[in-house]
């Protein structure tokens, strides 16, 4: 699990905080990644005989008074240039949401005079505290960056080979993971933008929003001032959109051609904001990546969850005014209690991750009108290209557990048997049949991880479906070298390739040439789609729009390759088991 939450000496007591692949694997809550970390230092310059003199070497950053001034609707903002990157960090696009403004939608940020410094991130949302750390091979791989918690947290990050040009550069706005939880747009080094910046000459932006109970307690039945809590946090994620339409031209971009692009609980963000009529018209191109979330919270749902937190604070309703004054981490840990209550444990399931997660968006007939992708794509964003995919592997690998890679065939049956029952001996006999060398572990692994992929299937299908817009499958296939390959292709392992960010991330991917060449050619597919709404380029085979009766799909390997329906018989294998 991601997050970081400041703990009082009594709630670190009584908090039974799980790690995020508990969280996975129980379902109380999902998905997510790990955030990226500041930006690089300022690389060294060695001299040889053939460089110039070490005072005379033009600086690989340039921070000044003078330069990286941007004019925003609530006033002037200085960057800093990184090798002809402009940087910006932690630029206010909503007020402060602690306090009086809990469970309330968003505002825009209050305007300020002056110069306004933004070169380093912003609060992150006070969320769960991340048990990850205890982890050493997932802790090295991740390297996660926390940040400084708090709820002034509505900020941007912004990379941008130029500004105030008039040019008209695609824009890429990034949804972090962690389910609806935890996470922050600074919590992955994947996530550092400059590099797909300089790539494809685009403007990356990332933000960060209210989590978990701070962006999704409903308590719309306790008065009409909080008719829109169940979905505060994603109308923060709109309020930032509203930023970029508002502000992105003076920063090189063009707010015509924004594409959302998220992993993970990103890409749930991305899935319900297709469907959120707040949100239409502010993008026009969405990537769901790893997080093909269909439905969302039902609002019996969330109330139940809403009366359970209640009662953990020993609250009724006429005391509601307490909610806004207590300590975040106080309301945090009760959110917690509740889920542990109201999610009691069993087998996790892909199918009904919407019920399983403890927080997340509620179909509330406003804000949300209905599920995102049930029972048919939303029509409201029916003009919107859309690539969806996912990673081989997922959240079964054997990070942080040696001992999986000698797992028998009868472990393998008694864990299948788990999620699938009497169904567990076909199911493995068809996935056998189709990989005859994999070892035990994988084709554990390859069983656990086929609904996601089957989710980001139907996705594809109910979008091409609609026929006003395309869909491209992709399929994310490539085994990371480190600790003995055991990590495989893991959830979040095609992060850094889309972000062009293979060397800064050489914990996930071992560095050097090999994925170097891989995130060439995934991070232009993504530039590519981004401009045109077409991911295809040179550097790949020809890459079809999505058709239900093929099932053409990419898959991202050491060669990249075209296939039609490649996991056909496991697919329905495992749908028909479920």
């Amino acid at each position: 699990m991601k997050g970081n939450t400041l703990e009082g000496p009594n709630e670190r007591k009584t908090a039974r905080p799980l790690s995020r692949r508990q969280l996975m694997q129980s379902g109380a809550a999902l998905l997510g990644t790990a955030a990226a970390a500041g930006a690089l230092p300022a690389v060294a310059f060695a001299e040889s005989k053939h460089s110039t003199p070490f005072s005379a070497a033009k600086p690989s950053i340039v921070a000044s008074d003078e330069a990286a001034i941007v004019e925003t609707a609530g006033g002037k903002v200085r960057g800093y240039i990184r090798d002809g990157i402009y940087t910006y960090k932690g630029i206010p696009y909503g007020d402060d949401t602690g306090r009086a403004a809990r469970f309330l939608p968003p505002k825009k940020a209050k305007p300020w005079t002056g110069l306004r410094s933004s070169m380093q991130y912003g609060q992150v949302c006070v969320q769960v505290k991340r048990m990850g750390w205890a982890n050493d091979e997932e802790a090295w791989m991740f390297s996660w960056d926390d940040g400084v918690p708090g709820e002034d947290c509505l900020r941007v990050n912004l990379w941008t080979p130029a500004v105030n040009d008039h040019e008209k550069r695609p824009v890429m706005v990034w949804l972090h993971g962690g389910g609806y939880v935890a996470g922050s747009g600074q919590e992955l080094r994947s996530y550092d933008g400059e590099q797909l910046s300089r790539r494809g000459d685009v403007v990356v932006v990332s933000l960060n929003h209210r989590l978990g109970v701070l962006g999704h307690l409903d308590l719309s039945h306790y008065g009409q001032q909080y008719a829109s809590s169940g979905n505060v946090g994603m109308l923060d994620i709109v309020l930032a959109l509203e930023w970029v339409r508002d502000n992105i031209a003076n920063f090189g971009g063009d707010p015509g051609n924004v594409t959302i692009f998220g992993q993970s609980g990103g890409g749930g963000k991305v899935n319900t904001l297709m469907a959120m009529p707040a949100a239409k018209g502010l993008f026009h191109r969405a990537i769901v990546q790893s997080g093909s979330i269909l439905r969302a919270g039902t609002p019996e749902k969330s109330a139940r969850v809403a009366a359970a937190v209640l009662e953990e604070l020993n609250l009724s309703p006429s005391q509601l005014d307490q909610l806004h004054s207590m300590p975040p981490e106080k309301l945090i840990e009760a959110g917690n209690a509740a889920l542990r209550k109201i999610n009691p444990p069993g087998p996790f399931s892909w199918k009904n991750v919407a019920d399983r997660l403890g927080w997340g968006p509620v179909v509330d007939g406003k804000d949300l009108p209905r599920h995102p992708f049930d029972p048919d794509a939303p029509p409201i964003s029916a003009h919107v290209p859309l690539m969806v995919g996912t990673v081989l592997n997922e959240f079964m690998t054997a990070i942080n557990h040696p001992e999986y890679e000698s797992m028998g065939e009868d472990e393998v049956h008694k864990r299948v048997a788990e999620s699938y029952g009497d169904k567990a001996g076909h199911l493995i006999e068809v996935f056998r049949a189709a990989h005859p060398k994999a070892k035990p572990f994988d084709i554990l692994s390859r069983i656990m991880a086929e609904p996601v992929r089957g989710s980001a299937v139907t996705e594809a299908g109910l979008k091409a479906a609609q026929g006003a817009a395309p869909a491209y499958l992709y399929w994310f296939a490539w085994q990371t070298p480190v600790l003995d390959g055991r990590p495989r292709a893991f959830h979040c392992s095609e992060l850094s390739f889309c972000f062009d960010n293979t060397d800064r991330c050489e914990n996930m991917t071992g560095g050097g040439e090999e994925p170097r060449a891989l995130a060439a050619k995934v991070s232009e597919a993504w530039l590519h789609f981004a401009r045109s709404g077409n991911p295809n380029h040179p550097g790949l085979p020809h890459w079809p729009a999505f058709a239900a009766a093929d099932c053409p799909t990419m898959i991202f390997d050491k060669q990249c390759i075209m296939e039609n329906n490649p996991d056909k018989a496991e697919r329905q294998a495992v749908e028909d088991a479920s």
